[in-house]
């Protein structure tokens, strides 16, 4: 495993136990893990060791909400994903982890504002705001590439599922099937970028019970969530991991 100071494991737990919150309960939070992960790691190799626990996170999603998806809903998604994960491919190729950080912080802020200003605009529209094709084209491809470079898709698609006003349950639910494929697609990739190996896996396998624990942790607080203060907590976690990623 890599050599790690106490402080930098201390990190990667909590990260650990964010990644369970936020696939169980507030799929904003996993923003505060990639920073986490960022901080203890260089921000490439970060990518990789966390995508091993997201995978891990994304089982038990599945177990508990996946009798809730709109499946359908992720039709329209899946070209501009593939488009996106190749974009994100190319990127890490040649980008410096600073440029990383900052192009995803920039990108999350952009979408989050894009998202506010149409749901504003389509209050009094029957046909939700995030339910065109053109939507599910740009926060699509937006999505594949920011999860390639930084398992960032997170904090797009929350603002894509919130765009089209999905139930609390829904959300979570398509959410769930989305990432576990996407979190899968993304294996080969990492594995030819170097950016997952056996040192990676070694150390993801240590911080493994911090996920456990925090889908249990997630599924407790999902109970006490009401729809208006889940979006609020989406949007504002959204926000936070954003300006981190700007200004780290």
């Amino acid at each position: 495993m890599p050599e790690l100071t106490l402080l930098a494991w201390a990190a990667l737990a909590a990260a650990a136990v964010i990644v369970g919150v936020s696939k169980a309960a507030l799929p904003g939070a996993n923003t505060l893990a990639i920073a986490l992960f960022a901080t203890a790691l260089p921000a490439k190799e970060s990518t990789g060791a966390l995508l091993v626990l997201l995978i891990v996170g994304d089982g038990f999603a599945l177990w508990l909400h996946r009798r809730h998806a709109r499946l359908r809903a992720l039709l329209p998604l899946i070209p501009a994903v593939l488009a996106g994960l190749l974009l994100g491919t190319a990127f890490l190729a040649f980008a410096s982890d600073a440029w990383t950080r900052r192009v995803i912080g920039a990108i999350l802020l952009l979408v989050v504002g894009v998202t506010l200003w149409r749901r504003r605009r389509a209050r009094e529209e029957t046909e939700a705001p995030g339910a065109g094709l053109l939507a599910a084209a740009a926060y699509g491809t937006l999505g594949g590439f920011t999860t390639m470079v930084a398992n960032a898709a997170g904090p797009v698609m929350s603002m894509y599922f919130l765009a089209a006003r999905f139930p609390m349950r829904e959300f979570l639910g398509t959410a769930a099937w989305f990432f576990a494929g996407i979190n899968l697609a993304k294996v080969p990739f990492s594995v030819a970028l170097g950016i997952i190996d056996v040192p990676t896996l070694l150390m993801d396998l240590a911080l493994i019970p911090g996920v456990v624990a925090g889908a249990l942790l997630g599924r407790w607080l999902l109970d006490r969530l009401d729809q208006r203060t889940f979006e609020r907590i989406v949007i504002a976690l959204t926000v936070l991991g954003a300006l981190y990623l700007l200004v780290a």
